[in-house]
């Protein structure tokens, strides 16, 4: 992953997020979890989000938003975005994650916490009008994302488990379940 010297460089942890100007570049490593990157072309500022899941199931009030959930990590997003004079609406919208970290495991429903998460960032960014110019979602294993702020390019490197991890992981749950 290219990592630019003459960039600040910000990582997110899981439930954060960041709005820049071109500057900085915005890391991070998302296995189920979803990043969804906003950018303006000409003022060439950005946010990058990191969520773990598409929303709390209730409504709060703006001061308690929290960017662990898709919906407020956006609007939270969209406020840092109009702090730095740029209307969120003109951005370039782009989505990452929501990984199976478990391919070994099927669940009875068989959507997985990663394809929630995917699919809500995409009804999300639908929802406020933003079209999805480039999205990398959904299989097995985790992602490594890179977002340049000055030119808004994404990077992202998805790393599948190997077989002897998934059969490492499914015995070693069978063995706990016992």
């Amino acid at each position: 992953m290219p990592r630019l010297k003459d960039l600040m460089d910000i990582f997110l942890q899981p439930g954060e997020l960041f709005v820049a100007d071109a500057g900085f570049q915005i890391r991070t490593i998302l296995g189920s979890c979803v990043s969804m990157t906003l950018w303006h072309p000409q003022a060439r500022v950005g946010g990058m989000s990191h969520f773990l899941l598409p929303t709390r199931g209730h409504a709060v009030p703006e001061h308690d938003w929290d960017g662990r959930y898709g919906d407020e990590a956006l609007h939270l997003m969209f406020k840092d975005l109009q702090a730095a004079g740029v209307s969120p609406k003109q951005c370039q919208a782009k989505v990452f994650g929501g990984g199976n970290m478990f391919p070994g495991q099927q669940r009875a429903s068989h959507i997985t916490v990663g394809q929630r998460n995917g699919e809500a960032a995409r009804a999300l960014l639908q929802k406020h009008g933003l079209e999805v110019m480039t999205e990398s979602l959904f299989g097995d294993g985790h992602r490594q994302i890179v977002f340049n702020v000055s030119n808004g390019d994404v990077w992202q490197r998805q790393v599948r488990p190997s077989r002897l991890e998934i059969s490492a992981d499914h015995y070693a749950v069978k063995g706990v379940q016992k």
